[in-house]
């Protein structure tokens, strides 16, 4: 056996007996669960989902998805905060979660303090612009030209959440007029624009990809740096007439309550690495706009704070007054 080989053979046998020592047990011993603080349907849950299915190989685990969604993920992050540091309750969330304090004046909890990253599972590359079909609109320069006589309306899950700020960095760069209308979750704004509620949303791929294809939305830009792989024909929004523009979609990653034992969780993370190596789950990702990362809980914990001060300074230069 190799030496490298045998390196990780330790790692993992030391790993396993340590979170057994500190769960009294085999860890784990009974259900792990996973709160997903936003409603079924959204990137947050469908994402969440993919990942737990990819952990089948992960010899005594099963999860229970337990949705709690409101006020733009604080309800189900505060009930992971106050969870048992035991491994046995984890929260999955999107990087959201480090915008919430410069929205919010008053939060149940630390971000900072009260939460272990785990690890960052995917990155997004950015978002697709999409809008309803009865809008007159095909593309930006005609969105904005339209802005420019009638104000129009996006959704978004909530205040504060990366869909909200890149409407509002939208507003800015192209000096228009949007009204943000917030709802209680990814699922239900989405559903406003396919219910005509709405003129307009920023939405990952994944999810709305379907939607486009079928005619029910319309692509009228992607915010990332290049045009996404799996739908070429959408223009990204900088080489559209705003070259300024340019806004991924963060990281989805998932978190322990502060004091869970290390050993948990790095063997969390050890078992979403192996989960990650699944090629469907690779090609589903990618497809949808995102790259597999699997960073560890040291090197996540570094790009959670760095973030944390980062999307603060967006949400100030954006003129997003806290609630």
């Amino acid at each position: 056996m190799k030496a490298a080989n045998i390196a990780l053979f330790f790692f993992i046998a030391c790993s396993g007996h340590a979170a057994a020592a500190d769960t009294g047990g085999a860890y784990p011993s009974r259900p792990i669960r996973l709160i997903v603080p936003v409603p079924p349907g959204g990137s947050i849950d469908t994402f969440s989902r993919a990942m737990i299915r990819s952990l089948d190989q992960w010899s005594g685990a099963s999860f229970v998805v337990d949705n709690r969604s409101g006020a733009n993920g604080i309800i189900g992050a505060d009930l992971a905060a106050k969870a048992a540091p035991d491994g046995y309750t984890l929260l999955s969330n999107s990087f959201a979660f480090v915008i919430n304090p410069a929205v919010y004046r008053k939060l149940p909890f630390d971000t900072e303090k009260d939460f272990i990253p785990i690890t960052n599972y995917v990155n997004g590359l950015g978002y697709l612009l999409l809008s309803h079909p009865s809008l007159p609109a095909r593309n930006l320069p005609e969105l904005i030209a339209l802005a420019k006589k009638r104000p129009l309306s996006y959704s978004s899950p909530g205040s504060g959440n990366g869909a909200h700020l890149a409407g509002e960095l939208l507003r800015l760069k192209a000096g228009i007029d949007l009204l943000h209308v917030p709802y209680k979750g990814g699922g239900p704004a989405f559903n406003a624009l396919l219910g005509n509620e709405v003129n307009l949303t920023f939405q990952t791929v994944i999810v709305s990809q379907a939607h486009v294809e079928a005619g029910r939305l319309r692509a009228l830009g992607f915010s990332g740096a290049a045009r996404v792989a799996s739908m070429p024909e959408v223009p990204t929004l900088s080489e559209s007439g705003l070259p300024s523009f340019v806004y991924d979609t963060g990281w989805h990653a998932w978190f322990a309550p502060a004091g869970t034992p290390a050993a948990i969780v790095n063997r969390i993370h050890l078992e979403i690495q192996r989960g990650l190596k699944d090629p469907k789950l690779r090609e589903y990702f990618i497809a949808g706009g995102y790259v597999p990362a699997g960073n560890s809980p040291v090197e996540f914990r570094a790009t959670f704070l760095a973030d944390l001060k980062r999307y603060g300074e967006i949400v100030r230069a954006a003129n997003i007054e806290p609630q």
